[in-house]
């Protein structure tokens, strides 16, 4: 027997459930439930927020029936700026979702600019748009240091696309060819390639040292997650290897490797090695909990988990981002809120948190116990 906040199966072929739903609104993704409460769903007809509209209309496009499919299209390339504004921006959407929408408003610059900036919006939707898009979209994929070494067909596409201009397209494969990344097809990155080192280096390039499927295929646990921990000696012939990686393979190796690799590379020098292991989609909330603990954490890292709105609602993480003197007070101050009354007495006499922490945590106490005035 269901319950009435039981998650529904996804419509056939959907890669996510109606979990993000409220349990009450589940009914019109429900491939079981009548086509007239699906069909208000696909026209927009059910009080949803802009973000969860997004995900319901997305489902219904994978609906067994065609009239819904079409309609939930419909209705998602027509949805007015008080939707689209709000929810486009939000990363707490399902990538799936992003994705898709980029490739729907990919003509409007103001919301593929949106989807574009948007942390989980997938790199292949970005890099399928890149290769038609307007100079100022193509300007600001280029400007995203983080995607262009993790997906290497985003400088590809945007190496085909007549509207990217050629400062853009030097500036973007110098950074790249600098950063270890070897795309032999792409005349631009050859190009790059003998602006930085030389007509030499078109033919002998520089060695960009190990890659992340080298590695992953001689430390094969490094592919596993669920691989039990490493012995010592192997771990530091791991971090040997990976010393000698160039930026774009330690990004790779950030994304697709278990945690042990991520382990090592969250304390990387570089900000953006650092930025793809908590951006890593492996990522588990113990491995935040220890960044968000770690006073040595990089500072992107840290607004990366605070900005965070489900990593946040985890009282583990959310406790120890208050107690991390790296991350600023006026974000602190909001955590502190929503803190319980044991918490705030401990935060209160913790002299291993800041002193402005503590003495916010013992203003809210003691607002909390003050007794109330008596009504005249």
């Amino acid at each position: 027997m269901t319950t009435a906040s039981a998650v529904p199966a996804a419509p056939a072929g959907c890669p996510f459930t109606a979990e993000f739903l409220p349990p009450n609104m589940r009914k019109h993704v429900d491939p079981a439930a009548p086509v007239p409460l699906r069909m208000m769903a696909a026209k927009g007809l059910v009080p949803l927020s802009p973000s969860d509209m997004l995900g319901a209309l997305y489902m219904l496009t994978y609906d067994a029936e065609q009239n819904i499919r079409d309609t939930a299209a419909k209705t998602a390339g027509g949805l007015p700026d008080r939707i689209l504004g709000s929810a486009l921006r939000d990363e707490g959407i399902q990538a799936p979702v992003l994705g898709w929408f980029l490739g729907l408003l990919k003509g409007n610059d103001t919301y593929a600019e949106m989807l574009v900036l948007n942390a989980t919006t997938p790199d292949e939707a970005v890099a399928d748009v890149a290769a038609g898009c307007s100079a100022k979209l193509a300007e600001i994929i280029g400007q995203n240091q983080l995607r262009i070494l993790r997906h290497e067909n985003i400088i590809r596409m945007l190496c085909t696309n007549a509207n990217a201009g050629p400062a853009l397209l030097d500036s973007v494969c110098d950074f790249a060819v600098r950063s270890g990344l070897v795309l032999a097809d792409v005349p631009q990155m050859q190009a790059a390639r003998v602006r930085l080192f030389g007509p030499q280096a078109v033919a002998a390039p520089p060695d960009p040292g190990p890659t992340a499927e080298q590695l992953m295929e001689d430390f094969k646990e490094v592919a596993e997650e669920a691989a039990a921990p490493m012995e010592e000696g192997k771990r530091l012939n791991l971090t040997q290897r990976i010393m000698k990686m160039s930026i774009a393979e330690k990004i790779k190796l950030a994304t697709l490797g278990n945690k042990e690799a991520r382990t090592l590379l969250i304390r990387d020098s570089n900000k953006l090695v650092c930025t793809a292991v908590i951006r890593s989609p492996r990522i588990t909330d113990g491995e935040v909990l220890a960044c968000a603990t770690n006073k040595a954490a990089n500072d992107e890292v840290l607004r990366i988990i605070y900005n965070n709105r489900e990593w946040t609602k985890v009282q583990k993480i959310k406790l120890a981002l208050v107690k991390n003197p790296k991350v600023p007070l006026t974000v602190v101050m909001k955590f502190l809120n929503n803190l319980r009354d044991t918490e705030l007495k401990d935060l209160a006499r913790d002299r291993n948190v800041p002193a402005g922490v503590a003495s916010f945590a013992k203003k809210l106490m003691e607002k909390k116990t003050a007794p109330k005035k008596e009504e005249k």
